[in-house]
């Protein structure tokens, strides 16, 4: 007998494209969210931004901070400010763990996809570290070669 929370259905929201572009991701970690009912009928359309979002450990609870969810257009009064701070929903263990580490090896937390599992909305938090010039130069160099190595080989195989 299943819940009809522990169903398979995973269906991507929102990606924060840049976070692969400026961080190492070395972890995720998959969270809750807490929002409040316009909210999540703005998140099923799709209206979310993360580009540019952090999060943040206070008190032994760990926030989402700058993600942006456009008001509901028929929420009228109950709609919430765009970018409040938003908690995420962790154990005390796991968010101890990534305290310790942002502290210490200059991690940072930064969320990098907000998605439906199930019916809950979770957001994958990735614990990352800052690139440098000359690595973000590397992974485009590097991007560039594997793309002309695909086109080359379609196209000697295509004759």
């Amino acid at each position: 007998m299943s819940k009809s929370g522990d169903k398979e259905g995973f269906k991507t929201i929102a990606q924060n494209k840049k976070a692969y572009h400026d961080y190492f991701v070395d972890e995720t970690i998959e969270a809750g969210i807490e929002l409040c009912g316009t909210e999540v009928k703005s998140v099923r359309g799709g209206r979310v931004n993360l580009k540019d979002s952090w999060c943040s450990i206070i008190d032994g609870e760990i926030f989402i901070n700058a993600m942006h969810i456009s008001p509901y257009e028929q929420g009228n009064i109950f709609n919430k400010d765009p970018l409040r701070v938003r908690k995420l929903l962790m154990h005390k263990r796991e968010i101890m763990h990534l305290f310790g580490l942002v502290k210490q090896d200059g991690y940072s937390l930064i969320p990098l996809s907000l998605y439906f599992k199930g019916s809950r909305v979770k957001v994958s938090v990735g614990l990352c570290k800052g690139k440098k010039l000359y690595d973000k130069r590397a992974d485009m160099a590097e991007r560039t070669a594997k793309r002309d190595i695909e086109r080359t080989m379609k196209e000697r195989f295509k004759r």
